[in-house]
């Protein structure tokens, strides 16, 4: 859940800051009357003294509306492990077994004195 949080959260930042690299969009915005800061520093502090008072007032809501989130965030923590399982099977060059994490290391010449080390293929693109 906190993932769709922040995901939402950054998705709209970037929406908000691509005006910026565009002369006709920026043209355009500042033409449209704009938002004080000390306006939005203020509805965003009285949003906040809203639900601490809320809280403060009905526990229960907060105490129901926690167990919600973090259920919530434990069925998308599921949900992204089994696409993520589902992603590596599919992608995997070995199609019998899911691919590990583990770390191949490279081995020393004994007549040489020199490393190897293998260089990963990469893997194919869809």
């Amino acid at each position: 859940m906190w993932f769709l949080i922040r995901a939402a959260f950054w998705f709209s930042l970037v929406l908000v800051m691509l005006p910026i690299f565009d002369k006709e969009a920026a043209s355009r915005l500042e033409q449209e009357k704009g938002v004080e800061l000390t306006d939005a520093l203020g509805a965003a502090a009285g949003a906040i003294s809203y639900v601490s008072d809320l809280c403060a007032e009905k526990p229960d809501v907060c105490v129901k509306g926690a167990e919600t989130v973090s259920s919530l965030g434990s069925r998308a923590r599921e949900g992204a492990r089994i696409a993520y399982t589902y992603l590596d099977t599919q992608f995997s060059e070995d199609k019998e077994q899911p691919r590990t994490d583990d770390v191949t290391t490279g081995t020393v010449a004994a007549d040489q004195n020199q490393v190897f080390v293998p260089i990963p293929s990469p893997r194919p693109r869809p």
